[in-house]
């Protein structure tokens, strides 16, 4: 089994990236909806959420982390190593795969990139994300501006796909990268 992070930049295109693979017929694993299962699911780390923040309300702790680097390390402190045992799980159950991509904003920045064989970083203008972000998260342009500024950059990435075009170029990417990986 070869084992596929896929990290980007907020807006750049992970979500549209996920959807294309799925299509192809592999198994994506967002780590994104991994955290706000914890979020909703995991009693002891929902404990020591609101422990730390005195809320369990996502936007509330969103607003704070991004503005507070301390706090966003403590969440970090939290989930991080739960999300590494999930991780190593789905790698685990999915053995059998010929492929597994693992998508996650943080990969690099976390250290999770470690754990795969190899990356895929989408990036896109930043004038091209901060209007995708403000308008898929209705934020104004300086707490957007924020957000855009906290993301991976993709140097440890094997593979950067520039996702400043339309659907069909992130495809022919896509396709390009999966011939790749399969003669590797």
């Amino acid at each position: 089994m070869l084992k596929v992070g896929i990290s980007g930049k907020i807006a750049s295109g992970k979500s549209e990236v996920e959807n294309i693979l799925q299509k192809l017929n592999y198994k994506v694993f967002d780590l994104d909806i991994l955290v706000h299962k914890l979020f909703d699911e995991d009693e002891n780390i929902k404990e020591k959420i609101k422990n730390k923040f005195n809320t369990l309300d996502r936007k509330e702790i969103a607003s704070i982390v991004f503005s507070n680097e301390n706090k966003k390390k403590a969440l970090e402190g939290i989930l991080y190593p739960k999300l590494k045992e999930i991780i190593l799980n789905i790698f685990d159950e999915n053995k059998n795969e010929e492929i597994i991509f693992i998508s996650g904003a943080l990969l690099f920045k976390s250290g999770f990139y470690k754990l795969f064989d190899k990356t895929i970083f989408i990036n896109a203008d930043d004038k091209i994300r901060l209007e995708r972000l403000m308008k898929r998260n209705n934020l104004d342009k300086n707490i957007a501006q924020k957000r855009l500024n906290l993301q991976d950059d993709g140097s440890l990435a094997d593979f950067i796909i520039e996702n400043n075009g339309d659907i069909e170029n992130l495809n022919k990417n896509i396709s390009d990268i999966i011939k790749t990986l399969k003669k590797d």
